[in-house]
């Protein structure tokens, strides 16, 4: 057994940064998340915007990667893939998703579960002006979540697109790709606290109702 694996047990680090109660929550789940994600932004962290994405297929089994948070506001979570990609597949089945923003030099995480959406193209355009050319051209030429026979044919495919588009002043959007929205039913702050007694806030709506709930950590 490796050194790692013999201190893996007694790796510990005793959370301490700071507390969260009832009284200093915003008033909605969206305002509390931006005042968390500006903390994270003026703490530097690095892709403060990176999140957690869990999916499920049509037979249960789960996946999760990490994607990057393009925009929330009172609808919900913001973030944009190719539609033919196993996480697009699986939205497509279960219409349903899970993210967590793990701020860990922070102490907290953010906990994101909901519903999802495709948002309207006219939203995919206003995001996909404002990428760089080469992530344009990458989004044409990546068969996202296929086999692919080696990195030059990869690499064969980008210079294919970057061929075709060489006299096009703009990149179009691809047809087949796009952005979703999870619309949360709900969302979890969690702080780090001593000896294990977390703080877990939870806003959770029903019937278009939003509750805060302490859970137990």
């Amino acid at each position: 057994m490796s050194e790692a694996n013999i201190a893996l047990p007694s790796m510990r680090v005793s959370y301490e940064a700071g507390a969260l109660d009832e009284s200093s929550l915003a008033a909605t789940w969206y305002e509390q998340l931006q005042r968390w994600f500006d903390d994270a932004v003026q703490a530097d962290l690095p892709e403060p915007n990176a999140m957690v994405l869990a999916t499920a297929d049509a037979d249960g089994f789960p996946s999760a990667r990490t994607v990057l948070c393009k925009g929330f506001d009172e609808r919900g979570l913001v973030f944009f893939t190719n539609y033919t990609s196993a996480k697009s597949h699986d939205l497509k089945v279960t219409r349903a998703a899970a993210a967590t923003f793990p701020w860990l030099a922070l102490q907290r995480q953010v906990n994101v579960r909901g519903t999802v959406e495709k948002v309207k193209p006219e939203e995919t355009a206003e995001y996909w002006a404002v990428r760089p050319r080469g992530s344009q051209l990458g989004a044409w030429a990546s068969p996202q979540s296929r086999v692919v026979a080696s990195r030059e044919a990869l690499q064969s495919l980008l210079s294919g697109m970057e061929r075709r588009f060489v006299d096009a002043e703009k990149v179009p959007v691809p047809p087949h790709w796009g952005g979703w929205r999870i619309r949360p039913d709900s969302v979890e702050f969690w702080q780090g606290r001593p000896d294990r007694l977390h703080d877990r806030l939870r806003f959770r709506r029903t019937n278009d109702r939003w509750t805060i709930e302490r859970l137990a950590p």
